[in-house]
């Protein structure tokens, strides 16, 4: 799943209009690599978490540009599984 998560999350990057040419698993998401600025990190966030069922805190949005390309999608598939083999809740029954 690491593989799926790392190219949706490169994919992500390119529609925020990052260059993703020279991008592989050890670029760093922040001012060492791709340059995200904490706005921009907010924005990719929203799009993994949208895409993947996962939820990042603020403080965990804070380190994120800290964080290479493959360390990130690590972080989101090991979210990211545990939801998609948990399973599905009982459809709610309108009485």
């Amino acid at each position: 799943m690491s593989d799926e998560v790392r190219q949706s999350i490169i994919d992500a990057l390119a529609q925020m209009n990052y260059d993703v040419d020279d991008v592989n698993g050890t670029t760093v998401l922040g001012p060492a690599g791709l340059d995200l600025e904490s706005l921009a990190v907010a924005e990719l966030a929203v799009r993994v978490e949208d895409t993947f069922g996962v939820k990042f805190t603020d403080e965990e949005l804070e380190k994120l540009a800290d964080l290479t390309l493959d360390r990130f999608a690590a972080e989101v598939a090991g979210r990211a599984e545990p939801a998609l083999s948990a399973p599905a809740a009982p459809a709610a029954t309108a009485e």
